[in-house]
């Protein structure tokens, strides 16, 4: 670890964590176009995870997603871990894509769950919450005979905007600006960028390199490691 990058993470007192699918793999679940991303041999699963078939074909979305997405076995690993670590000395919020529920096991205090949550999982009929664990066993509520979705942003569907709100105002008062594991390239998540604190660093880890149209930090390895290294 650099030291100018541990003094960094030392000085900051409203870090902002960015975070994609990458933070995830370690903790065995699979991205989503990497070669063997949960995309990869599903020619159709964009439309799997989206508003239309849920509405028009509900088993083959839930078939897809109870097949696919549910991975209850999975534990964080160190990346959750230490930033969830800050995220309790009340000095970062951690705004996420993921919807795998680990930054919760991990205990993340400001956590901005951008596109949902897979564990939580409610009726549309009724609107009450279910057990993720019962809608595994039946995507039908058993008390009003409604259908169970877990709540996640599906492609063709609004962004919460309670969320949006909250990851702006992170985004606009942070003082250090950490990307990890994710491209920054699907939208509005990406647009986020948009309404940093410009005088705020930022620092990318990730495995491919990526390109901003601002000053940044490219640290080109693999996330786990970055963060195993990292006193908090």
């Amino acid at each position: 670890m650099e030291a100018t990058i541990q003094r960094a993470f030392e000085q900051s007192k409203r870090i902002v964590f960015l975070t994609g699918a990458g933070v995830s793999t370690p903790s065995g679940i699979p991205d989503y176009r990497s070669n063997n991303g949960l995309y990869t041999g599903h020619r159709n699963a964009e439309y799997y995870l989206s508003h239309t078939c849920l509405t028009k074909e509900p088993s083959v979305f839930y078939d897809y997603v109870k097949q696919n997405l549910y991975k209850p076995e999975a534990k964080p690993n160190v990346i959750h871990e230490k930033q969830a670590a800050l995220t309790q000395q009340d000095r970062a919020t951690i705004i996420t894509q993921n919807i795998d529920n680990l930054y919760h096991q991990a205990n993340a205090k400001h956590l901005v769950e951008f596109h949902g949550n897979l564990y939580h999982v409610y009726c549309q009929k009724c609107h009450q919450d279910v057990d993720w664990q019962t809608y595994l066993k039946s995507p039908v509520h058993a008390n009003c005979g409604g259908q169970l979705r877990p709540d996640v942003v599906l492609y063709e569907e609004g962004l919460n905007e309670e969320n949006i709100a909250n990851a702006v105002n992170a985004m606009s008062n942070a003082d250090l600006i950490v990307i990890v594991g994710t491209s920054m390239r699907v939208y509005p998540f990406a647009g986020l960028l948009d309404y940093r604190n410009p005088m705020a660093p930022v620092i990318v880890i990730n495995n491919e390199a990526l390109s901003f149209p601002f000053d940044y930090q490219m640290i080109q390895q693999d996330a786990a490691s970055f963060f195993e290294a990292l006193q908090v």
